[in-house]
């Protein structure tokens, strides 16, 4: 099989050094093209990331003498170019949504862990085991925008990755959920590189991540939403509160979750019952990167642990514990995420093999 030819914006920070590592040997894809800021213009990719490298493989040999381009030099964009994965930093989102515009107007088009287009209304933030289906927003996108094979695909803030599979599944079994209090404990990694400084972190807590509780509370009405005639139509029927505080681990986000629901109360088995045997639109398509199981549930009372369960099923799977009746709410539970594979790479190129199941992507 021919493997369609990508490229990464933003390749020698965290995520894009993460993308680099988990396409490797990709059965449908293969990196021709590495941008950057002008500082790494014009290096090799070896000399550009150098001290930036923090992988657990090498830098591939096939990539570190590959010159990296301006990510906005778009007049030297390779001609084989069929999509990029975006992961660029820039001082204001308004630069990050110009630049992937860009890209989509020249008919590439642009899979995203950024924020800048998460509320753009024509522009779909997908999590495949949720909402595979507002890939249908995108000829919408093409036609109010004028673009001709290019657009703008996102995925979604890595601290609500770690919860919400698990209270769709719930309320596709037909349990509707109508209030959700959840406080995250998120890793030190999601702060990127250097991140947050050793003498903050070490001993101690953060009990404030900047605009994550904002990102936790809003998207997954997007997210649940629906594809209306011009754009996604958000579903705010679920209230969520949320506490996002910075823990002393390296990967993984864990959310302690209360949950009420509106009606029907399943029973505990039953919720068991319903995430063990969740399946969703990427294990339907056996895509390379999904999870066999996106759901795992352990009995063990005191699991999950980011350091025992972060890398379960790839670093795709969503890993729930502690399952227990609340004196409030109805249920409370915990739930961990790898946050750099699931929550940010690996759950983007999960969008991408979607797109190129869905006909996206050539």
């Amino acid at each position: 099989m021919n493997r369609i030819k990508i490229g990464i914006l933003g390749a020698t920070g965290i995520v894009g050094t993460n993308y680099i590592k988990l396409l490797q040997e990709h059965p449908w894809f293969e990196i021709v093209d590495l941008a950057a800021s002008p500082r790494s213009a014009g290096k090799t990719y070896e000399e550009a990331v150098k001290v930036k490298w923090h992988m657990t493989i090498p830098i591939p040999e096939d990539l570190k003498n590959k010159i990296v381009r301006d990510v906005q030099d778009f007049n030297s964009i390779a001609s084989e170019l069929s999509f990029v994965f975006s992961a660029i930093n820039m001082p204001k989102k308004e630069q990050i949504k110009e630049v992937e515009f860009e890209y989509a107007k020249r008919g590439i088009p642009v899979i995203s862990n950024n924020s800048a287009h998460r509320w753009t209304p024509d522009v779909p933030m997908i999590i495949g085991e949720i909402n595979s289906e507002h890939v249908n927003v995108i000829p919408i996108q093409q036609k109010n925008r004028g673009y001709d094979k290019g657009f703008i695909a996102v995925k979604p803030n890595c601290s609500l990755q770690s919860y919400l599979t698990p209270i769709f599944a719930l309320e596709k079994a037909g349990y509707k959920v109508d209030k959700i209090i959840v406080t995250t404990l998120q890793a030190v990694s999601g702060a990127g590189y250097p991140g947050v400084s050793s003498l903050d972190m070490i001993d101690n807590i953060v009990p404030y991540v900047g605009g994550e509780e904002e990102k936790t509370e809003k998207e997954p009405s997007k997210i649940l939403g629906s594809v209306g005639e011009t754009g996604i139509v958000p579903d705010e029927s679920i209230q969520i509160s949320a506490t996002c505080t910075r823990v002393p681990v390296t990967d993984g986000h864990t959310a302690s979750v209360n949950v009420k629901f509106k009606d029907k109360i399943p029973s505990q088995e039953e919720i068991i019952k319903i995430w063990t045997e969740f399946k969703a639109e990427p294990q339907k398509l056996n895509l390379p990167y999904a999870p066999s199981q996106p759901i795992i549930y352990l009995d063990n009372i005191d699991r999950p642990q980011p350091r025992k369960d972060r890398d379960n099923d790839k670093g795709m799977a969503v890993t729930v514990g502690r399952l227990r009746k609340d004196n409030v709410f109805d249920y409370k539970f915990l739930s961990l995420s790898h946050n750099t594979i699931r929550g940010a790479a690996g759950g983007s190129l999960l969008t991408a093999e979607l797109l190129k199941a869905k006909g996206f992507l050539t």
